[in-house]
């Protein structure tokens, strides 16, 4: 199931984050492992959690005085790219994270997860937000956090120029706009890295509500020349020829644009939940929401907004320590240290019934209820399809005439239908 079912409303105090990169080539925990009988690796790609993670690990130790917990963090776009390699031989991540999507598809392809079907740990999550971690029904890994990948926008600003949540792409142009005409940078764009591939998550959810639409591209059943797609583009190119994307866009990487809302020059971030922390962590007065852009009339919407189960933990299937590995995944999904994490992190996850405390998560608690879609970019199981899309994203962005994209687009597909 895909869309965020109802059932959420089982959380004791339900209320809200891709992994937004880390900042340094490597970090290590600070654990001494030396008279511990076994030494963990851990190994992910949220280095924003180092802190939180840290005291985890010290709990867990004292916990279990037989196990110690090596963690490595790697830059998110590093661990992309290299976490087959990490984990091939089961030297290194014991316990291991995957995005959902191409690298969990690539990781599953080489046998990296072990089985964890039979995990007492399981009766921990919400059934239905664990389903990106499963295969031909095995469960592999387990999505840790649930995030929502939509804009995230200064209330205060929107409420200074009385300005309501746009319902169509008519009236979100028009908020797009008033913010123009009153000197704020609409959306800040971080088109060097994260923000094609986020905000292009909102932009398709109703340009195509089909949630097997990039199954299909794939397959070679509807292409990315059809209406759907070319519309998407469209409206991107828009954005940016109406000025309402920063100068540079395309120059400007997560950080930056992160610094351009805290900092009140922009009043929407085109990126997720998960930056509400950072956000705040440079100014602590903000009030923060979500919203996604409505890119079709009203009456058409089918979704309105987009939902992410990810950072799953799996089990290393080379591991000479596996049930180690499960201890330490049974402790990181038990309600305290959950609810721990989740505070300090400012990360919803899958966990059930947990306490979240913190402002941004309570503020954001009626996306729960929502009628949200998965995020459609992490159904794209082709590494190469997914950047062809992006990539397109960019182009009509740097001025190239949207259906010329999407053609481009369609050419790179070809060459990987399944």
């Amino acid at each position: 199931m895909r869309s965020l079912p109802r059932i959420l409303g089982l959380f004791s105090l339900v209320v809200l984050a891709s992994c937004a990169p880390a900042n340094s080539d490597l970090s290590s925990g600070s654990n001494d492992s030396s008279d511990s009988d076994v030494t963990i690796s851990f190994i992910h790609w949220r280095g924003e959690d180092k802190e939180a993670f840290d005291s985890l690990i010290n709990e867990f130790e004292d916990a279990n005085p037989g196990i110690s917990v090596d963690m490595n963090i790697y830059p998110s776009d590093q661990y992309q790219s290299q976490a087959q390699t990490l984990v091939r031989d089961g030297s290194t991540g014991d316990v291991f994270t995957s995005f959902p999507g191409a690298q969990f598809d690539a990781l599953n392809k080489i046998g990296a997860f072990a089985d964890l079907s039979d995990g007492p740990f399981l009766d921990h999550f919400e059934d239905s937000l664990i389903e990106a971690g499963q295969k031909d029904g095995v469960q592999y890994a387990l999505p840790y956090q649930l995030v929502f990948n939509q804009p995230v926008y200064n209330v205060d600003i929107f409420e200074e120029l009385g300005l309501d949540i746009p319902r169509d792409w008519d009236s979100f142009l028009e908020v797009c706009q008033t913010l123009l005409d009153n000197g704020y940078i609409p959306i800040a764009f971080p088109g060097a890295d994260i923000g094609p591939g986020q905000l292009m998550n909102s932009m398709v959810m109703n340009n195509a509500p089909d949630e097997d639409i990039f199954e299909k591209l794939q397959a070679g059943e509807v292409k990315a020349t059809d209406e759907w797609w070319v519309k998407t583009l469209t409206q991107f190119k828009e954005l940016e020829d109406l000025g309402y994307f920063q100068e540079d866009s395309l120059g400007t990487q997560h950080p930056a644009a992160i610094s351009l809302v805290a900092q009140e020059k922009a009043a929407m971030l085109a990126t997720g939940s998960y930056a509400m922390a950072g956000l705040l962590e440079q100014n602590e007065d903000l009030n923060l929401q979500l919203l996604a852009p409505i890119t079709v009339d009203e009456s058409d919407a089918t979704y309105e907004g987009i939902h992410t189960t990810t950072f799953m933990l799996g089990v290393n299937s080379q591991s000479e320590h596996p049930e180690e590995a499960k201890a330490f995944i049974e402790f990181l999904s038990e309600k305290e240290p959950a609810s721990e994490y989740a505070n300090a992190t400012g990360q919803h996850l899958t966990v059930k019934e947990l306490d979240y405390e913190t402002d941004e998560l309570r503020d954001t608690a009626d996306w729960m209820d929502k009628n949200t879609r998965f995020q459609p970019r992490f159904l794209i199981t082709n590494a190469d399809v997914e950047q062809a899309l992006i990539s397109s994203i960019q182009d009509v962005i740097a001025g190239t005439d949207p259906e010329d994209a999407a053609a481009s687009a369609q050419g790179i597909i070809d060459q990987h239908i399944d």
